[in-house]
């Protein structure tokens, strides 16, 4: 069964005559495929279709909304802001960088149009796409301070679609730490986003993702990028609390020298089915990929990792590793993992493997003989086992409050 759309494209804000044909043709396609299901191999284990189509009955774009609400900034750290209502700009304070180093600015709806991704959800993304934002770090410039991307849903989306596309340019030898802050709402809604990333020779990019609060959102992310000579790209997914959530990252390692780094602490609890699905594309000689996937699942849940790992044949040299590890709390809960390789180069060094198990009763039974009781116990091992993924952010203040926003999050499930 395919959920009902009452869509009207006269409602996106920058909808004229001229993009009127391309977003209804994009639509078009998009119907005549629906949303994904587990026919298609990329979504074998999250069937996307039979998902909304048991929790949506009606969906709209209605975009109309009202934002009052006072902003709560973190102030665990010193840091430049950019804030987003319902996937919109709405506003930005760089206030800690030199001026013109770093450029904001919204992002057309008619932009971000990647013709080289086959998705059908890239379709639906180009039919409704209200914009975004376009972030570009100058050449030679470090930036002082990270930059939040406050993520603001308000209260009046229950079966709304939002779609939006952002676009992160790094020039040569620059370097951006980028935290996106999801901040959720109880209404019940969907967010398709697009990203490109563009990393130039020598530049670090940084990005880490983090759900604030459980929300009865559906969310899909799809980041694609490229990496020039001795660039370094860096993803730490700590998001957990929404109902479905699901990253695909699509990297190409393009010149020599560069590295991608994918690691990511998922603590899902009860009906909660999250997927990170990526594909690092190794094109040059010399590059490095370190992947670690680590799920705690309790309850109903239901994680899922597909990782490959490619390497042209030209790419010698190439180091590649990929681990998922999960540790399962319940007998209903779910984790399925499908690594890969595709290799056409002799002389690498390429790993990848999976694991799955319970928690350790030896490890529980010694912290109960110190007088810790079973249930902190458990919360202890469960912040041991994730906060490993820490240990790859050098920041001190922003790792101390990663650590905290997981205590809670852990503390809250259970």
């Amino acid at each position: 069964m395919k959920p009902l759309f009452k869509i009207d494209l006269k409602r996106i804000p920058s909808f004229n005559d001229k993009s009127a044909a391309e977003r209804e043709k994009n639509f078009e396609l998009f119907l005549k495929g629906g949303f994904p299901s587990k026919k298609d191999e990329n979504w074998k284990f999250s069937d996307l279709n039979f998902i909304i189509s048991e929790n949506f009955k009606n969906i709209t774009n209605n975009d109309n909304y009202k934002f009052d609400e006072k902003i709560e900034s973190i102030n665990d750290f010193d840091h430049n802001k950019i804030i987003l209502i319902n996937g919109s700009l709405r506003s930005y304070d760089l206030k800690f960088e030199e001026r013109d180093k770093v450029k904001i600015e919204r992002l057309k709806s008619s932009e971000g149009s990647y013709d080289q991704i086959k998705n059908n959800l890239h379709y639906l993304n180009k039919a409704l796409s209200i914009g975004g934002y376009k972030l570009e770090v100058q050449k030679d410039y470090k930036c002082k301070k990270p930059i939040i991307i406050y993520n603001y849903f308000t209260e009046n989306l229950d079966n709304k679609i939002i779609n939006n596309s952002n676009e992160i340019k790094l020039n040569q030898n620059s370097e951006l730490t980028l935290i996106d802050y999801n901040i959720g709402k109880k209404s019940k809604f969907i967010k398709n986003t697009f990203e490109k990333i563009n990393i130039n020779k020598g530049s670090v990019l940084k990005n880490i993702i983090l759900q604030k609060t459980k929300g009865n959102c559906y969310f899909y992310r799809n980041i694609s990028g490229t990496q020039d000579y001795n660039s370094s790209y860096q993803n730490f997914i700590l998001s957990s609390g929404l109902k479905f959530n699901k990253i695909e990252i699509d990297m190409n390692l393009e010149k020599e020298k560069s590295s991608c780094y994918i690691l990511s602490g998922l603590n899902l609890s009860k009906e909660e089915h999250q997927e990170i699905k990526t594909q690092i594309n190794h094109l040059a000689p010399n590059c490095k990929s370190y992947q670690k996937i680590k799920n705690v699942l309790e309850s109903d849940s239901n994680g899922v990792y597909q990782g490959k790992i490619f390497v042209k044949d030209i790419a010698q040299k190439t180091d590649a590793y990929q681990l998922s590890k999960a540790l399962i709390l319940n007998d209903k809960a779910e984790f399925n993992a499908k690594p890969e390789l595709e290799i056409y180069a002799d002389d690498v060094k390429c790993s990848h493997g999976s694991t799955s198990g319970s928690i350790d009763a030896e490890a529980i039974h010694y912290l109960m003989t110190r007088g810790i009781e079973l249930r902190e116990a458990k919360k202890l091992l469960i912040k041991g086992f994730l906060n490993e993924i820490f240990d790859n952010i050098t920041e001190e203040k922003i790792r101390t409050f990663l650590e905290k926003s997981i205590t809670e999050q852990i503390d809250e499930n259970r």
